[in-house]
């Protein structure tokens, strides 16, 4: 099952979910269509944004980059997934291997920290309204966005080339869909006690931190929330920050079960299914959360839509 490459690297073979041959094109089509969904969703998010003045504001600015960080996130695993299943073939190249670790995470890490920044941004909303535009001017938008993008861009580089200093001489099977760097590191045979420090270092920096400073921001939101009298001003308080608290459950309590099934249980399987939801199911809800729960979205998706269907009639008349 092991095979090298013509400069004597090895290959990595991606297991996935099943080898039952019956159970691979139920597979394909359920992941094809959620790979499906979450682009479309996503990107008529930001297509609404982008198209619409009055959405262009800090949060949405915000959403934007979120829901492009989720479309390149599942690119970087599903189509892979998707090319495998349809080929019956299970290898990965030990350069795609590295460079799928690389981008998974960057746009985790994009994720975490665009969430946290609209956390920033429902702070200073419902804490400090009278000051919001000018504390939240854009160019201190762009200087958050840029950050969060040259912070998951170093500390991914920095876990990534820790993995080319090892070597690999076990079974170089790879029980998941993709190439997670934890279970990349067990295959290495060489010390991985650096390659480990710098994981913990990065998981603090990008996942406990971000977290710390949203329940942070919460707990100041929640509290300001507590200090208004009126109960029709509590709601609409709190439902500007609906949509995004949501997300956040969502996304973090995906994220916690895979950490929670790695430590709890030696299983592949209930590993695999909790990294299915934190990496496929939760950018696919991003879209409709937003959409169904924000009255200003669903109003700018109505209009783009709007705006699409006469263009995509005068096509077909024209092609007819």
């Amino acid at each position: 099952m092991e095979s090298r490459n013509q400069t004597g690297i090895r290959n990595f073979l991606l297991l996935g979910f099943t080898e039952e041959p019956d159970l691979q094109p139920l597979l394909f089509g359920l992941f094809l269509s959620m790979y499906l969904i979450t682009l479309t969703g996503n990107l008529l998010i930001i297509l609404a944004i982008i198209s619409d003045s009055h959405l262009h504001t800090p949060m949405y600015f915000f959403l934007s980059n979120l829901s492009f960080a989720d479309v390149c996130f599942t690119s970087t695993t599903i189509p892979k997934m998707l090319v495998n299943i349809q080929t019956q073939s299970k290898v990965i190249t030990y350069a795609g291997c590295l460079s799928q670790t690389y981008f998974f995470i960057v746009f985790g890490c994009l994720d975490n920290l665009f969430l946290t920044v609209m956390a920033y941004d429902r702070f200073v909303a419902i804490c400090h309204p009278l000051h919001y535009m000018v504390i939240m001017n854009p160019q201190l938008c762009r200087l958050l966005a840029l950050g969060s993008w040259c912070l998951s861009i170093m500390v991914s580089l920095l876990d990534t080339l820790t993995l080319l200093r090892l070597s690999f001489c076990r079974s170089m099977n790879i029980p998941h869909f993709f190439c997670d760097l934890p279970e990349v590191l067990k295959l290495a045979c060489s010390d991985t006690l650096i390659s480990n420090i710098v994981e913990y270092f990065v998981t603090v920096v990008i996942g406990v931190l971000p977290l710390s400073g949203i329940l942070f921001s919460y707990s100041l939101i929640f509290s300001s929330i507590l200090r208004i009298s009126s109960a029709r001003g509590k709601y609409k308080a709190f439902s500007t920050c609906g949509s995004h608290l949501s997300v956040v459950s969502l996304f973090y309590g995906t994220g916690l079960g895979v950490y929670l099934s790695s430590a709890a249980t030696s299983s592949p399987r209930t590993r695999l299914v909790a990294s299915a939801m934190y990496t496929m199911v939760t950018p696919m809800l991003n879209p409709f959360i937003y959409s169904l729960r924000n009255r200003d979205m669903k109003g700018a998706l109505g209009r783009l839509l709007n705006r699409a269907a006469p263009l995509s009639a005068g096509t077909f008349a024209g092609l007819s």
